[in-house]
């Protein structure tokens, strides 16, 4: 394409390309464009978390829309104050438009969080396990390494060193993949035939679950195992709209 492209075209085509519309989500996570700007996209910036200082960012590369996994109304509606006043006057005072994608990110086929972590560490995907809302979420496939093998390879990926839980087999076997949060599903993994466990974190007591289930489980933290989403999205739409676009790190360690 030509020029810059309209905001309009490029959120239309988010929301056709991501299946907005189709995948249900928790209502607070508002999935679509969030902040409009004066109408055309000539630089996208792309991060996990709509936080006040990833904005800052996004704003000394002079982005004008800024692509993110957790998006602005999580808290549900609140006051225009405080922070929250402080993260629209920024978006505002810099003409940037908001897009947010949780789960239609997490589930896409071609850059989803779960397809691309699942390829990145050269599994194939066989198959999906693990229902939320009606939609399959959990990506699994057969990985012949053993589980400390494997879990060099998601350091190298996520430049992270995961959290290995080991009570499963020694070779890795029947892999499934959850980013985020998907320390509750241990019991959902072992009931689809899942040996080693990959997501980003979990509570205390995932680990006694783990155990009694006979499961291996690798914790990569919740912010590591969701940036490979928002790369493959920001590299898709470079290539789609043809605009430069700049992944924004801003980890929290968790």
């Amino acid at each position: 394409m030509s020029g810059a492209p309209s905001l309009r075209d490029v959120a239309a085509y988010l929301d056709q390309y991501l299946r907005v519309a189709e995948v249900a989500d928790d209502p607070l996570a508002r999935n679509g464009l969030q902040v409009e700007n004066a109408g055309n996209v000539s630089r996208i910036a792309v991060a996990v978390d709509a936080c006040q200082a990833v904005i800052e960012q996004a704003a000394s590369l002079e982005a004008d829309l800024l692509i993110v996994h957790h998006g602005l109304f999580w808290s549900g509606v609140q006051p225009l104050t405080g922070r929250y006043y402080r993260r629209y006057q920024s978006l505002l005072r810099h003409g940037m438009a908001v897009y947010g994608a949780h789960l239609p990110l997490d589930v896409h086929k071609e850059v989803g969080n779960n397809v691309v972590l699942a390829h990145l560490l050269g599994m194939k995907v066989e198959g999906w396990w693990g229902e939320y809302l009606g939609t399959p979420i959990g990506v699994w496939g057969a990985v012949a390494l053993p589980r400390e093998a494997l879990g060099e390879k998601i350091r190298a990926v996520l430049g992270v060193a995961p959290r290995l839980i080991p009570c499963g087999p020694r070779i890795a076997g029947r892999v499934g993949i959850v980013t985020g949060a998907g320390g509750s599903m241990i019991e959902e993994a072992h009931r689809a035939g899942i040996e080693t466990f990959v997501t980003g974190e979990g509570k205390h007591h995932s680990y006694v679950v783990a155990e009694e289930l006979g499961v291996n489980v690798f914790y990569a933290g919740h912010y590591a195992t969701e940036t490979v989403g928002v790369k493959a999205l920001g590299e898709h739409l470079a290539a789609r709209f043809g605009v430069p676009w700049s992944f924004i790190d801003h980890p929290t360690g968790l």
